[in-house]
């Protein structure tokens, strides 16, 4: 069993880290503890509780960002009017994942930590261009998302660096936004392929901005930069949109496994990012 240790300030929590350097950080658990289930007798490490920290839940707004600590549960996440009024694709990723109690346990940091390529919460947060704070005793640094996570379980965190907040700058830049994802059912689903998107619309018409982002079709979300410049500065005809999808499914690199095959995956994805591009020729905000 493994010890447990329940800091109430961060200088309690660097502490315990110091003197535990294989502690693992807890906040939800509901990543963490069914790993540790399957961990042998020897395996668990001591854990060290995150809730009791102040301010690690706070959702706020400074002078140009959405300010979301990291201990903010997915259900107070989509409940939020900051969140609603400047982050509503992060609201609409967070309600989709598990169920009631998954998301009253579930934390957005322990969502990035685990960094799984299915994480719902992460191409929300590649589009929107979040960046993560990690504190440590010595002082704090800021990373992006894109930086930050570099595959399956694998971060830029050191070993006395907590994740303490999330910055979302604030951006109207972009009106039509999607977020959806594809499973084996309709609900308490892993995505088989996940989409976020954001266009914005000059006077003219033509797309201004765009941002895409898609989970579940390679080791960490992808953006396609060449998917983005196929639409950005042109109308949304048909051959744009064939464009920006050839673009889109070359970039990926899906895998086969229990829940889809690679082959599907990019199928998926195509469509997905070509029905939110066809629907945005007509429709202002989705």
């Amino acid at each position: 069993m493994s010890q447990v240790h329940v800091p109430t300030c961060l200088d309690e929590a660097f502490s315990i880290l110091n003197r535990y350097p294989d502690a693992r950080l807890m906040a939800g658990g509901t990543d963490l503890l069914v790993r540790l289930r399957d961990a042998g007798p020897n395996e668990k490490p001591p854990l060290v509780l995150l809730q009791n920290i102040p301010g690690l839940a706070d959702i706020r707004l400074d002078t140009s960002d959405l300010c979301i600590g990291s201990g903010a549960t997915f259900s107070a996440i989509m409940a939020h009017p900051l969140v609603q009024e400047h982050a509503p694709l992060l609201a609409r990723a967070v309600s989709t994942i598990g169920g009631p109690a998954i998301r009253n346990m579930g934390t957005l940091g322990g969502n990035i930590i685990t960094a799984s390529p299915a994480g719902d919460s992460l191409p929300p947060l590649y589009v929107m261009a979040a960046r993560v704070n990690l504190t440590a005793a010595t002082g704090s640094r800021t990373v992006k998302i894109a930086d930050f996570i570099h595959g399956p379980g694998k971060t830029d965190i050191r070993g006395d660096e907590i994740l303490t907040l999330i910055r979302i700058p604030l951006n109207e830049l972009f009106p039509v936004r999607c977020f959806e994802k594809v499973g084996l059912r309709k609900s308490l689903a892993i995505a088989v392929a996940g989409f976020c998107g954001q266009l914005g619309f000059a006077e003219n018409g033509t797309v201004s901005a765009a941002r895409f982002a898609w989970g579940s079709v390679a080791p960490t979300v992808v953006r396609s930069a060449e998917a983005e410049a196929a639409v950005t500065g042109n109308l949304l005809g048909p051959e744009t949109i064939t464009r920006s999808v050839a673009a889109a499914t070359a970039a990926l690199s899906p895998i086969d496994d229990i829940r889809a095959s690679a082959h599907y995956r990019r199928i998926v994805a195509g469509r997905l990012l070509m029905r939110f591009l066809e629907n945005a020729r007509t429709t202002e905000t989705l």
